[in-house]
């Protein structure tokens, strides 16, 4: 381990040296961050998971940082530069650009004008005039015409002379780092629209012709107009004004206004216009994508997050629904396991023969089958289809539950569902897919490419390999966060579990089928190729009901049951009774179990477990209905308050169900009475929210919605922000405030 690592990342995440060199150990000798958060509470000073992910992905900078530093050591040793001051510099350096700027001088270039140049011999008058001490270049160039090197006269002299200048001042770090400066601070990000695009692209309209400085842009705005120049819609520029950038140049290399200096300042700007803007502009556009791609990456994975920790129903016997109208709805029956019982298609919603026909197979089939809930999926046709199971006179005890299907279709023509349902029509394996979701977001979600989830902003232009790391990190912390019942999990969810993979996963559910329930943990080492290493990573978070040891049920780590056992034989007990009895765990001493390896986190934790085993950290389920008579967008008028749920959130606002097949968008102006700079601090994805309609567009498929007491009344501001003091100021906010005049919500709308 590196020690400047270790002190850089501490510094930069404000940890104490020993827990981030603690973490590191624990990462490099593969333990995973949900088992490391969980399990390695003393080692790392209790760390939690947002903080080991911030020093993995520290170290993974870090690490390529160096490999990039050793590539470019290697080159300089290989071409015969490298001194010591330049292996000096080269170490210290502490970014790729820094890097890159001290590696510039020496890199293989190809054959450049500045090359040609020195071809000819032209680098010592190069070299006479770049040093400004008064000579007349037109002289000094007379002794260089030559007509064997192609020089046939003076002219042509010095502009190969000004070829090379340029070429030193675009190397020049100084000029690169102030130059670097000026297009963060001042760089302008400008998009005009292509030749002949404007009808081809009518959905960047408002990308047209746009400005705005590049240090403000929201990082949804930046991923919008780089989608527009990808499509070849809009033409894209970042840079500050030339005055300004010639200016700063000046400074650093014009050093009087003899002739000398004015060729110096011709070779700048050629050095400006040909190399350093081009190199500049680049690299700033490297940098804001990779800051545009974080923050997407960032609502995505929370969105996730929230979608993924959905409150379930339970284990009940579900009837699911996909519903349609021309070709019928596709039904199912589950058992208390999500295992298929039963498939069949009924055709509600054409006649009154027809509907009594499907009413009467829907009640045998509930009574059948002991069904306490349905799920109906929120597609085309959803919301009449629930009116329909609604109607149908069934018991009271069995819920109607309109469930989010987004997603379903991928997972029907998935390879997983292939394998499961081998001879099932997609239609039913997708309404297999609506019923195990109502009783199990998180076991179900898991099976399908998150990406394909819906709940993302931008997610097809950002980095995949970044984004695929962040939606695998957030779907192993919420599995791991949940448990596993390692008895009914599918392979897809045990492959998230701490310290397994596909391969893995695939083996327990063999093992599983080959030999029945697994009756305790230990049992799960007579799996293939389960070593010491992935059972330790993995057994705190997987749980078995009912098992030998009441203890696999809970979060208790089988390295800490040693633990329970000595304070359930001081109590003169069973541990099971200690779970059972809250008094008697209340005259436990936890402090008389300290040792060197385990402190009181680990012990509080124990407690805990022993309090609640195996509880399951999600929230209760609780039922949503929609606006009853409201289920088409022809339904919504003005006014109107309703209850939504939220089906994404992004920078710019937040998108609600309200049960007419079309989610309406509340932008961040309407989120709430007060300024909301991230709509994040105010919604999360499947929170249940009350919602006025501020507008319908129903030609353009628009629905614009506010949470705010008073909706509409213009945009909610910063607390510095000035009230109107005139009817103009008042006219400039409720343009700013116009609810279809949003580029980026129908932009999204579009693309995602």
């Amino acid at each position: 381990m590196i020690e400047n690592h270790i002190t850089k990342i501490s510094d930069e995440l404000k940890l104490r040296h020993e827990q981030v060199r603690a973490t590191a150990e624990l990462l490099g000798q593969t333990a995973t961050v949900p088992f490391i958060a969980r399990y390695r509470k003393e080692v790392t000073g209790s760390l939690d998971e947002v903080q080991i992910t911030a020093v993995r992905d520290s170290l993974n900078r870090l690490e390529e940082l160096d490999t990039r530093r050793e590539a470019i050591l290697k080159s300089l040793e290989k071409n015969g530069h490298l001194t010591d001051e330049l292996e000096e510099s080269v170490s210290a350096a502490e970014t790729i650009a820094e890097l890159e700027d001290i590696y510039l001088p020496y890199k293989p270039k190809r054959r450049t004008k500045a090359t040609i140049a020195r071809e000819k011999g032209l680098e010592p008058l190069a070299e006479l005039i770049f040093k400004q001490k008064g000579i007349n270049p037109q002289t000094e160039a007379q002794s260089y015409i030559d007509l064997e090197k192609s020089v046939a006269n003076v002219e042509e002299a010095l502009a190969g002379a000004r070829y090379i200048m340029a070429e030193w001042i675009n190397e020049n770090i100084i000029a690169r780092t102030a130059l670097r400066r000026l297009f963060n601070s001042k760089g302008m990000l400008k998009s005009t629209v292509a030749a002949d695009m404007e009808t081809k692209g009518a959905k960047f309209k408002d990308y047209f012709d746009w400005e705005e400085p590049i240090a403000t842009a929201p990082s949804h705005r930046i991923l919008a107009v780089r989608r527009g120049e990808k499509e070849e819609v809009l033409n894209l520029s970042i840079a500050p004004p030339e005055k300004d950038a010639l200016q700063m140049l000046e400074t650093h290399f014009v050093k009087s206004g003899g002739d000398d200096s004015k060729q110096v300042l011709m070779a700048l700007k050629d050095s400006y216009k040909r190399l350093l803007s081009r190199s500049m502009e680049t690299e700033i556009r490297i940098a804001t994508k990779e800051s545009a791609d974080a923050d997407a990456i960032k609502i995505f994975a929370d969105n996730l997050r929230e979608l993924l920790l959905a409150s379930p129903l339970g284990s009940k016997r579900v009837l699911g629904a996909d519903p349609g109208f021309r070709t019928g709805c596709k039904i199912v029956c589950l058992d208390r396991q999500g295992q298929l019982l039963h498939h069949d298609t009924i055709f509600p919603l054409m006649t009154a023969k027809k509907d009594a026909e499907a009413a009467s197979k829907v009640k045998n089939l509930c009574r059948r089958f002991n069904i306490e809930a349905i799920a109906v999926g929120n597609g085309t046709a959803g919301r009449e289809t629930e009116a329909f199971m609604n109607a149908i006179p069934l018991s009271p005890a069995i819920p109607v539950i309109m469930v989010n299907e987004s997603g379903a279709s991928i997972y029907s023509a998935s390879k997983t569902a292939r394998e499961e349902f081998p001879d099932l029509d997609l239609t039913v394996r997708g309404s297999v897919s609506i019923g195990r979701r109502l009783m199990d977001p998180l076991s179900e979600l898991v099976k399908i490419d998150p990406k394909s989830i819906g709940v993302g902003q931008y997610q097809h232009d950002v980095d995949q390999i970044a984004l695929k790391q962040a939606l695998d990190d957030v779907v192993m912390s919420c599995v791991n966060g949940v448990g596993v019942d390692v008895n009914h999990a599918s392979a897809e969810l045990l492959a998230y579990i701490s310290g397994f993979g596909p391969t893995l996963a695939r083996n327990i559910v063999a093992f599983r089928n080959d030999n029945g329930p697994f009756k305790s943990r230990k049992e799960l080492k007579k799996v293939k190729r389960l070593g010491p290493k992935a059972f330790e990573q993995a057994a705190g978070f997987l749980r078995i009901p009912d098992g030998e040891n009441p203890l696999d049920a809970s979060a208790v780590h089988p390295e800490s049951y040693a633990i329970v056992d000595a304070m359930a034989a001081d109590m003169g007990c069973s541990v099971k009774v200690i779970i059972q009895d809250a008094q008697l765990r209340r005259k436990i001493k936890i402090s008389d179990y300290v040792t060197d390896k385990v402190g009181l986190p680990t012990l509080n934790d124990i407690m805990q477990e022993l309090a609640k085993p195996g509880r399951d950290p999600r929230e209760k389920f609780e039922a949503f209905a929609f606006a009853e008579g409201v289920a088409q967008m022809g339904d919504l008028l003005v006014g109107m308050k309703l209850p939504g749920i939220v089906t994404n959130v992004t920078a710019f606002g937040a998108f609600v169900d309200v049960g007419v097949h079309q989610d309406g968008l509340v932008h961040i102006s309407e989120l709430a009475d007060r300024f909301v700079k991230n709509p994040s601090e105010i919604v999360k994805v499947h929170q249940k929210v009350k919602v006025t309609v501020l507008a319908v567009d129903q030609e353009r498929k628009r629905i614009s919605l506010s949470m705010k007491s008073v909706p509409g009344r213009g945009k909610a501001k910063p607390a510095h922000r000035s009230k109107p003091k005139n009817l103009q100021d008042l006219k400039k906010l409720k343009h700013h405030n116009r609810p279809f005049n949003n580029p980026l919500a129908d932009l999204f709308r579009k693309n995602t």
